[in-house]
């Protein structure tokens, strides 16, 4: 069993803290609050955020950063994407220079369209970085429902090592080395879920949600080529699973988020409805920046952009996607490779 601190006190910190805990590991919680972290010592529940959950009577918390730094070999963040950059120096003056951590937050930055582990690797170039994302609400994995995800790391040996500490009855861990397909699966199936929301909230049926669902894939999937991912990453547990698991339920924050600005709030009250972090409603602003400078075309995200900043319509969204030029589902540079298509042709 391992020594493990996480850092914030959100849902799904939460609920990966008692998780690690009822596993058996010595785990350590970290929060912003004082008073959040006396709370939940009292209670034994997280009142802000996982109110309905039970924790583990071993875990611990604290909201004093050097204690909680100090106490522990592996460390989890779940530092919301916008403030990683903010938390990593007041942190890793107390971590050791080959940091084990494992990411579990789903964005891309503002400041810079990058992704987590490349705002690691520039502010703790020496840390040993792992990411573990896939289809994993916080009320069904704190409530013990069966879950699968999926941890990545470009360095050998410690995707599986976290696979091991993390996996148990219930809750079931697969490995990778695609740190960007995982991280890119993770982050971009948030402004999909959102133009799920708003849709739904709009009744515009469940053909359209599949389009919408199937054609945001198409933008992780373009988005995934250009930053090097492997499409099978993307059509796996971090992708398509992580997206079905989002687009479609309404535990999900940003599919809330979406159906909340549908019915008519602006954007800035729709997140102060939720009382926590829509990652979607920042990484969507960070992709069409991004995308506009590196040439990537993603008109979904353009549209739900348009919508959350630009006070555009939801049917006038509707109606730029379906009024755009007629095209193939597929243009020849997302296929892997032409001979791998030229037989399967030959084949049917």
């Amino acid at each position: 069993m391992k020594n493990i601190t996480v850092y914030g006190a959100g849902s799904w910190g939460t609920a990966v803290a008692d998780l690690l805990a009822r596993r058996g590991h010595q785990t350590l919680l970290w929060c912003r609050r004082p008073e959040q972290a006396r709370a939940i010592n009292s209670t034994g529940s997280n009142p802000d955020y996982l109110r309905d959950a039970r924790l583990c009577p071993t875990l611990t918390v604290t909201s004093d950063l050097e204690e909680a730094a100090e106490a522990s070999e592996m460390h989890v963040s779940a530092i919301p994407t916008q403030s990683v950059r903010e938390f990593l120096p007041r942190a890793g003056k107390i971590w050791p220079r080959d940091l084990r951590v494992c990411n579990l937050a789903k964005g891309i930055e503002i400041v810079s369209g990058k992704r987590i582990s490349q705002v690691f690797s520039e502010i703790l170039p020496g840390s040993r970085y792992s990411v573990l994302s896939g289809p994993s609400h916080a009320e069904e994995v704190a409530a013990g429902k069966p879950t699968a995800v999926v941890v990545a790391s470009s360095i050998p040996g410690e995707a599986e090592l976290w696979q091991e500490v993390f996996s148990g009855r219930l809750f079931r861990v697969y490995t990778s080395d695609d740190v960007a397909g995982v991280e890119i699966g993770g982050a971009v199936k948030n402004v999909i879920a959102i133009a799920a929301g708003i849709a739904a909230s709009r009744e515009m049926g469940y053909n359209t949600l599949a389009a919408l669902a199937s054609r945001g894939l198409a933008e992780v999937m373009r988005l995934g080529a250009r930053w090097g991912a492997h499409p099978l990453t993307l059509a796996g547990l971090a992708g398509v699973g992580d997206l079905m698991v989002t687009c479609f339920s309404s535990l999900s924050r940003n599919y809330k988020l979406g159906k909340a600005v549908g019915e008519g709030m602006t954007l800035q009250q729709a997140m102060e409805s939720l009382g926590q972090v829509a990652e979607g409603a920042y990484t969507v602003d960070a992709l069409v920046k991004h995308s506009r400078e590196i040439g990537i075309e993603l008109p979904l995200a353009e549209a739900v952009h348009r919508i959350l900043y630009d006070g555009v319509t939801p049917e006038c969204m509707v109606e730029s996607l379906f009024g755009r030029e007629l095209k193939a589902e597929l243009p020849p540079e997302m296929y892997w490779g032409r001979e791998t298509d030229r037989r399967a042709r030959e084949r049917a």
